[in-house]
């Protein structure tokens, strides 16, 4: 990570610094700003683990995805209210469960951060989730990959 993006103490900061490189031509320095604010982000929601911590990142990043979508900030409410009910994994657990089209995945590849795909971060930690689910979640990357 470039210094000055790790020097960056709040995700509204990272957000400005991403803006004025990226007009500066630097996407890649834009990027790692971006993830730096997720992180930050899953860092004041509290994440206990590393996998609560990047489950949080893929959260955000999700509600990145639907702020572009609909072209002004988009909370991820009904997934929050899931986590409240539920918990952090139990919630991954129920949405690479359901049924769901791969718009979210493809977003996120075209903004660079495939890996924060809830199904990726299945795959990462399959200790943490059940059997069907890990399947499912390789089953679904693999087919997006085809795609």
């Amino acid at each position: 990570m470039d210094e000055r993006v790790a020097r960056l103490k709040s995700p509204e900061d990272c957000e400005q610094f991403a803006k004025n490189v990226e007009e500066r031509g630097k996407p890649e320095l834009a990027l790692q700003a971006r993830r730096r604010a997720l992180e930050l982000r899953a860092e004041q929601r509290g994440a206990k683990t590393k996998i609560e911590h990047e489950a949080l990142q893929a959260i955000y990043a999700y509600e990145e995805v639907l702020t572009r979508k609909n072209g002004r900030r988009t909370s991820a409410s009904r997934t929050w209210q899931m986590i409240k009910r539920h918990g952090i994994l139990p919630t991954m657990e129920r949405l690479v469960n359901r049924n769901t089209d791969a718009s979210g995945y493809t977003a996120l590849v075209e903004m660079g951060m495939k890996d924060l795909a809830f199904e990726a971060i299945v795959r990462r930690y399959p200790e943490a989730f059940t059997p069907e689910a890990v399947q499912r979640a390789k089953h679904r990357l693999e087919e997006w990959t085809r795609a």
